[in-house]
């Protein structure tokens, strides 16, 4: 039996078990339990089992974090968290650049803290998710050190955050102030997502929760030979003397013969691209016991199937969770939440080309005459590709409670682990074979002690104490080999050793000895953390300090321990003033700073000066073994660290106020902030002549500045069943981000052609700024009889009028300037809620406002000349080359046989407002519940609705869908569409 059916098996097996085990056990027991009860108790089976929470003041948390709730979110058919969450708190910003499902999305709270150069500081951006006090580890970017291209990372790349249903989440509450983070120490550096599932039941109860619909495929118009000939002839005719090709300008092939019925016939290719793609969510749980146990188990299967490419998403999950109480002062809990994560990737030639390593023939793009595209896709048939994910988290705590004081003591295991198996037949990659095998994981493992004392003084004074320590073990570990020219397609065993000596039939000779390559690596981080807390509250006032200090094994040894503390002040102003007022309900005034440290990701840096053994050629990042001999040598490729490097840290000053009008009818929370990334690291290019590609020095700092605003309100309030209501809230953040250090004391520095400048915004794009066209060569500006020139090159008709900012009559990177934002500098969701009756229908607007595109697709359109049949992967042609996206009138025709590039995608040329408007969702749906109770049903509610998402965007931006973007900010056009999907559904709760 295959590992992947075994697994499925597994799951299977184990879920009709629990399910067995659980009903009987929970009928019996919990019958048992409620006749051991005195009839005058007054102690319930629920009190009795429920963790007594430290109480915690409005200092520590805002009122409201989420603009919807989560029964809302769960009507929304997501596959990841960040889906879930996108548009709905302030301050939190998600990336969704694909629709492919279970592809990574990137979250940010309060701006970015870094600029990002690379997916390894993406990696180092995000924030911290926890799920029932689990701190969930994410993958390392470790993996993108042997890779050319960070497309993708090696291994699954499937989104993590998959694994959370938002069936079994309560409540969602997002930290962003200090006095929320700081209980999480370096992890929480960036923020803090905080979830927390549904809360066992006393007596027996099941629910059910399952939808079925459908993502609608997008209508496009597609183009072909003919199509792509005539947009070339205008350039054609305008810059040569006859209309045609020169001998030294090869005329693509493929467009140059007009009876060629691959490519001048019909461009039906979508018929086997795209498709209409089914989707499914089951979710169940029971939960039941007694005053001395209960519990809680669900399962759940999700599918989803993509709307193009063949792609799709399949998970399976468990939650398992239990509390016993064998002594009236002793409590047990523990949890456990499993996922399997299936995904069918696409067929890009981008991300296929990255994973091999090298480019093959581009000289012809794949047809877009459907009978060719789809024997061409029938090849895939003849390879695999399998990848999946297995994910398990849990704890175990043991609480201690005396009343006043409390102890507890836990134990926390988070562990990922991810495979991807690949063949690729000799067709796809011009007659060379490829296979490759990954394994890799992420765990984490912490042991927790902490102490609290909590002492209500008086009706005046309320003291609450709390210290503890953590211990934590981070690992992350890979194992990776591919290989080349395989003896033939039939033979497609993965495992990549190769020795004609040896006999055993583990070691195949499929592929040459010279042609297989294996990588492995492993990095670990240990923390350790000791933290006290003292708050104290005085009738309308409260007073919070923490103090804590984290010693991290990735700190250099000069440097390992960071002291940071946090102190938040709050004052009730309704409490202290305006009791007797009926209009004000709500009015609090908050106000924290303090400070977290960051964590280095990489080991590297606690080391300094260090070896490394590897071998490198031209082509490769690095590869441990190419018919040669590894030896220790310095990290050239990674860059030299040195000694005395600081830990980086995080300061952060916010002022907040919650406000409640006419019996909190009208709500609003307003967060003013300041958030300052100090003594971050920062790769210089230096020491070239040692043969070092950069060097890594501290001193660099990210100012974030912005506002939060949550307003919410009763519009319409439901006063009887028959009444309309309406419930509407808006939640916004501005955000606006500036560097004010870099190391050395630098004031300016070139990093991958962009632009650092202390004063000026991380986010913002180096352009040369486009005037127009030069129509003939008198047009161009001379200086002393010397022509306009591009680096060094003289500027001709048909050549574009790039702006000479410095005046010196030579156009080159000091006459680019600081253009645009990437990210935007508004975000914002807009939620209503009207009922009527047992009806309820729900309208979520979600905005992006201030951020800019550049449309890098439109670019490489125009500038064929340069791309045709060159070997690089912006060559690369997917089947979507045929396909009419944006608007060709905009761009000038240039002459792009010049040899200054004209179209160039770092201009403002190609630059384009980003900013959107989508309607979301538009949910309908009917509670079932009078017409049970008439019918005296056992089901306690049922509720049935109907949802439409990404039903429209309004967007400046002439390209497809202004959130198909990357951390880059450029459009490749690679993203596949977020679809339109309708889905039907219903919960059930017996």
């Amino acid at each position: 039996m295959p590992k992947n059916l075994h697994v499925k098996w597994l799951y299977q097996t184990m879920a009709v078990f629990y399910c067995s085990f659980l009903l009987t056990w929970s009928d019996g027991y919990a019958q048992t339990a409620q006749d051991s009860i005195p009839a005058d108790s007054t102690e319930t089976i629920t009190d009795s089992l429920q963790e007594k929470q430290p109480k915690i003041d409005f200092t520590d948390l805002p009122k409201k974090t989420v603009g919807a709730s989560v029964k809302e979110l769960s009507v929304f058919p997501a596959v990841s968290l960040q889906q879930s969450l996108k548009g709905q708190v302030p301050g939190l910003y998600i990336q969704e650049s694909s629709g492919e499902p279970g592809t990574i999305q990137q979250m940010y709270i309060r701006g970015v803290p870094m600029p990002l150069f690379s997916a390894k500081e993406v990696y180092q951006s995000q924030p911290l998710v926890v799920l029932d006090g689990i701190p969930l580890i994410g993958e390392h970017p470790f993996a993108y050190d042997i890779q050319q291209y960070d497309f993708n990372r090696i291994g699954p790349a499937t989104n993590l955050l998959t694994n959370i249903d938002m069936n079994n989440i309560a409540t969602v509450e997002v930290l962003k102030d200090m006095a929320g983070m700081a209980l999480y120490g370096p992890l929480a550096a960036n923020g803090v997502i905080l979830l927390t599932s549904k809360q066992v039941s006393s007596k027996l109860a099941i629910d059910a929760h399952a939808y079925f619909g459908v993502a609608q495929r997008p209508t496009v118009t597609t183009i072909n030979g003919e199509y792509e000939n005539n947009f070339r002839r205008q350039f054609y005719d305008l810059y040569t003397a006859t209309g045609k090709y020169s001998e030294d300008d090869v005329y693509p092939l493929y467009l140059s013969d007009s009876l060629n019925f691959d490519y001048y016939g019909p461009s039906n290719w979508t018929d086997t691209y795209y498709k209409n793609g089914l989707q499914h969510g089951v979710t169940a749980d029971i939960s039941g016991g007694g005053d001395r146990a209960n519990f809680r188990f669900s399962l759940g299967n999700l599918r989803q199937e993509g709307i193009a490419d063949g792609t799709g998403l399949n998970r399976y999950s468990a939650m398992f969770h239990v509390n016993m109480k064998p002594l009236k002062w002793l409590l047990f809990s523990a949890m456990i939440n499993g996922n399997r994560l299936d995904r069918q990737r696409n067929h890009n030639m981008r991300d296929r080309f990255a994973e091999v390593g090298y480019l093959p023939d581009l000289q012809a793009p794949l047809a877009p005459n459907n009978d060719i595209y789809s024997r061409y896709m029938l090849q895939y048939d003849n390879g695999f590709d399998n990848n999946y994910t297995n994910i398990i988290e849990g704890h175990a705590k043991l609480v201690a409670d005396f009343d006043k004081f409390k102890y507890t003591t836990q134990l926390v295991v988070d562990y990922n682990e991810g495979y991807r198996d690949i063949f690729y037949p000799r067709p796809l990659l011009d007659g060379n074979s490829y296979a490759s095998n990954y394994y890799g994981f992420s765990q984490r493992m912490i042991y927790e002690n902490f102490g609290s004392y909590d002492w209500n003084i008086n009706d005046h004074h309320h003291l609450y104490l709390q210290a503890g320590n953590i211990l934590q073990w981070d690992s992350y570990k890979y194992n990776y080999a591919y290989a080349y020219k395989g003896v033939n397609d039939f033979i497609k065993l993965n495992l990549l050793e190769s020795d004609p000596n040896n006999d055993n039939y583990l070691n195949p000779t499929a592929f040459p000895k010279q042609l297989v390559y294996k990588f492995l690596d492993r990095t670990k981080q240990n923390l350790v953390s000791f933290y006290g807390k003292a708050s104290y509250k005085y009738d309308a006032y409260t007073v919070s300090l923490l103090l804590r200090t984290d010693g991290s094994s990735n700190a250099q040894p000069t440097e390992r321990w960071l002291f940071t503390p946090a102190l938040s002040l709050g004052w009730d102003i309704k409490e202290a003033s305006l009791q007797e007022n009926k209009v004000w309900s709500t009015l609090n005034l908050r106000l924290n700073a303090g400070r977290l440290g960051r964590l280095n990701a990489y080991d590297n840096f606690s080391q300094g000066p260090s070896y490394t053994a590897d071998v490198t050629f031209t082509g490769n990042v690095t590869t441990p073994g190419y018919n040669g001999i590894a030896t220790l040598n310095r990290p050239y490729n990674f860059g030299w660290v040195g000694y005395g490097i600081p830990w980086a840290y995080t300061d952060q000053l916010d002022l907040g106020v919650d406000v409640g009008l006419l019996n909190d009818r009208i709500t609003a929370s307003i967060d003013g902030y300041i958030k300052e990334d100090k003594n971050q690291l920062l790769g210089i290019p230096a020491y070239a002549e040692y043969g070092y590609s950069r060097s890594y020095e501290p001193g660099m700092s990210v100012r974030n500045t912005g506002v939060d605003l949550l307003l919410s309100a009763a519009i319409l309030p439901k006063t009887s069943p028959r009444n309309l209501g309406w419930s509407a809230s808006l939640n916004l953040n501005f955000n606006q981000n500036k560097l004010t250090a870099l190391p050395r004391g630098l004031e300016e520095l070139v990093i991958d052609n962009r632009l650092l400048r202390v004063g000026a915004p991380i986010d913002q794009y180096w352009l040369l700024t486009n005037d127009g066209m030069y129509q003939a060569d008198e047009e161009v500006p001379q200086v002393d009889g010397v022509a306009q020139t591009y680096n060094g090159i003289t500027l001709h008709g048909g050549d574009p009028i790039w702006r000479d900012l410095n005046g010196d009559n030579r156009i080159n990177d000091e006459d680019k300037s600081l253009q645009g934002n990437i990210f935007p500098k508004v975000v914002g969701g807009f939620n209503n809620q009207f009922s009527y009756g047992n009806w309820s229908l729900g309208l979520n607007f979600y905005f992006n406002l201030g951020r800019k595109i550049i449309n890098e697709e439109m670019a490489n359109r125009f500038d064929f000349v340069n791309r045709e049949g060159t070997i690089n992967m912006s060559s690369v042609k997917e089947i979507t080359f045929w396909e009419k996206r944006g608007d060709y009138n905009k761009y000038p025709l240039y002459n792009p046989w010049s040899t200054v590039i004209p179209y160039r995608n770092e201009q403002d040329l190609f630059l384009e407002n980003g900013s959107f408007l989508k309607l979301r969702t538009i949910s309908l749906g009917y509670d079932l519940s009078d017409w049970l109770k008439q019918m005296s049903s056992k089901v306690k509610r049922i509720y049935v609705y109907g949802t439409v998402n990404n039903v429209f965007t309004v967007s400046p931006y002439s390209g497809r869908d202004p959130e198909l973007v990357n951390y880059t900010g450029y459009d490749a056009g690679y993203g596949m569409a977020i679809p339109r999907t309708y889905t039907l559904g219903f919960k059930m709760d017996l």
